[in-house]
This record gives structure tokens, sequence and C-alpha cells, in this order.
């Protein structure tokens, strides 16, 4: 049996910009990794949920996420709102 390799994606959002939220960096193993190292160096919120980012690994860095993705995105940063409270 195969284990997954572990996979990540980062998003930025600027509430003042008016723009929906972008893919910043996305990858999988080693690269998986760092960006999850990086974001707890940061105390950036890390939500786990293989589905989203079965999906979001599909879009290139530094694009939009597609309309049809705003309600699992809304519940993604609703999330990092509970918990940092900004």
């Amino acid at each position: 049996m195969s284990q997954r390799k572990e996979k990540a994606v980062a998003l930025r959002y600027d509430s003042e910009s008016g723009e929906a939220p972008k893919v910043t960096a996305k990858g999988e193993g080693f690269t998986a990794q760092n960006i999850i190292k990086i974001a707890q160096l940061h105390d950036i919120p890390i939500k786990k949920d293989e589905d989203l980012v079965e999906l979001l690994s599909k879009l290139e860095v530094d694009r939009e996420v597609p309309a049809e993705m705003y309600k699992a995105i809304a519940e993604v940063f609703s999330y990092v709102y509970k918990l940092t409270k900004k």
C-alpha cells in the first residue's frame, strides 16, 4: 500500500483590496513540509482539509480562487478568524 504524499496550499486574502483570495504557494512532500514549517514560524494558522487542498492544488500559483470555491474558502477564513480574532 502506498503512502499519500503530504500536500499543502497557502492562501492570501486582502480584505481591503476587494480581490478574491489567491494561491500563493503549493506543493507536496518536502515542499509541503516547508510551506507548513514557514506558516508555523510566522504563527500563520493552518487548517487541515485534504479535500480542499486537493482542489486548491489544481490552481496555479498567484491565481485567484474561482467563485465556485468561495464557500469552502470562507469556512477556512472563518476558522482562522476564530483562532486569531483578526
